[in-house]
């Protein structure tokens, strides 16, 4: 059974989940704020976290900073703002998708779902891919640049798997996020830029001139030998 941890300030939103999830079958713990969610995470260790931006004590920015450090448990944001940038900043920092408020309940745990599928979606042993200094394992879930481990979350590491299976090809963003999710959410492309970047700033020698995540303007991304 996996347990998810649903941290929001809002009672009626924790208790709406948690009723809904369990009967789902999974395992909830809730908290009502960002303390409470690092404190519940670390002893719980959840399998994903449902995570409020704006809570009281400690904000869920401040959260993910914390506990990314840690752990790579997926997080997916339960957000209110509709500004882009907030939702961008969420993702930069580590979260693997949001989910806008209000929020249909057969929506988030389909996002629930395709999140979990790419931490636990078997591999074969042989499934080890290589290019210049990069080393990705998938059944080991493990990637080396120059012998050195790099963390990645969930979303970067299946988006990285993605690109490097088929090097040269274009993929458009759509094309990704069907990847990562099984189906393109509206509104979420924008995710797929974010997830770019910060795969650049870990796997890049030079992240402002990339050698082997390449954009392709007006299309999408490829992977290139570098």
């Amino acid at each position: 059974m996996k347990t998810i941890l649903v941290a929001d300030d809002k009672a009626n939103i924790r208790n709406l989940v948690r009723d809904y999830l369990e009967a789902e079958g999974f395992r909830v713990v809730i908290a009502a704020n960002g303390r409470e969610a690092l404190y519940a995470a670390r002893a719980e260790k959840p399998d994903l976290i449902l995570l409020d931006i704006m809570m009281p004590e400690m904000s869920g920015y401040d959260f993910i900073k914390a506990y990314r450090r840690e752990r790579e448990t997926p997080i997916i944001l339960l957000t209110a703002k509709l500004d882009e940038t907030d939702k961008v900043l969420g993702l930069e920092l580590g979260a693997d998708d949001y989910v806008t408020k209000p929020f249909g309940m057969k929506e988030l745990t389909a996002r629930i779902h395709a999140v979990l599928r790419r931490v636990t979606r078997p591999a074969a042993e042989s499934e080890i891919l290589a290019a210049g200094p990069i080393r990705l394992d998938r059944a080991a879930r493990s990637v080396q640049v120059g012998g050195q481990t790099v963390s990645l979350t969930p979303s970067e590491f299946e988006l990285l798997f993605a690109l490097m299976s088929t090097p040269g090809r274009v993929f458009s963003r759509s094309d990704l996020l069907l990847k990562l999710q099984g189906t393109a959410f509206e509104g979420v492309e924008r995710t797929i830029d974010v997830h770019v970047r910060n795969l650049r700033t870990k796997i890049e020698p030079d992240p402002s001139n990339p050698q082997y995540i390449v954009t392709v303007f007006g299309v999408g991304y490829k992977f290139t030998a570098g």
